[in-house]
């Protein structure tokens, strides 16, 4: 029974965990409109027993970015091209950077170009020890470059994601992580009430195996005795 209560607890581990462990450099939000102006939020996810101490981003033809949000303990150096627009953006740690247990989250804010259908935001993540993880791949890929999906806008709308104000809204991002991470906890709960419920099941099973077996000697005994 051990053996099978094992197997189940490695199961599960691997289904609940799988997900987390393959965290990588992420860009949101995920969808953006044409035309629009958008925060953009590179969140960062150390994987490796080192710092991630410096973090490079490709900033794409399909947006212009102009912006960026100041990050404590973080300095960033932006390159342009001859036209002055932005091509890419490093941070870098100025003390210990992200450690083994962390994630970094940075912010940039920019336009969507108008005709444009994806953003694809090629990272660069440099570790302490030299190591640099270049997430440029296809979706799908070991090392993805995350991508942004990009909507039409509708007719004469010119929407975007600043308030009335000029100000940026509160970004959604997190909405989006907390519900996924409810339902990460909510598969674990529901695993291990399966696992409980298949311990339960083994030990009656066991139980009645050796009432049976009383039962049978019991009979045994009683008609030798005859």
């Amino acid at each position: 029974m051990k053996k099978w209560i094992g197997l189940l607890l490695a199961m599960i581990f691997t289904l609940s965990f799988g997900s987390i462990a393959n965290a990588h450099v992420t860009v949101y939000p995920k969808e953006a409109v044409q035309g629009s102006y958008e925060k953009f939020t590179v969140r960062v996810p150390t994987e490796k027993e080192v710092p991630t101490v410096k973090v490079e981003i490709k900033i794409p033809i399909d947006v212009d970015i102009t912006k960026f949000e100041p990050k404590a303990g973080w300095k960033y150096d932006i390159v342009k091209d001859a036209s002055g627009k932005i091509t890419s953006v490093v941070w870098t740690a100025m003390d210990a950077g992200l450690g083994p247990t962390e994630f970094g989250e940075f912010n940039m804010q920019g336009k969507v170009a108008d005709s444009t259908t994806t953003i694809a935001w090629k990272a660069y993540q440099t570790y302490k020890d030299g190591t640099v993880v270049e997430w440029t791949g296809a979706p799908g890929s070991d090392k993805p470059a995350s991508v942004t999906s990009v909507t039409p806008k509708a007719a004469g709308t010119a929407k975007n994601s600043l308030t009335a104000g000029g100000e940026l809204p509160l970004p959604t991002s997190g909405v989006h992580e907390k519900s996924i991470l409810l339902l990460v906890y909510l598969s674990i709960i529901l695993s291990f009430l399966a696992i409980l419920a298949v311990i339960i099941s083994l030990v009656k099973q066991k139980k009645r195996k050796k009432t049976d077996l009383a039962n049978d000697e019991r009979y045994t005994v009683f008609h030798s005795m005859q």
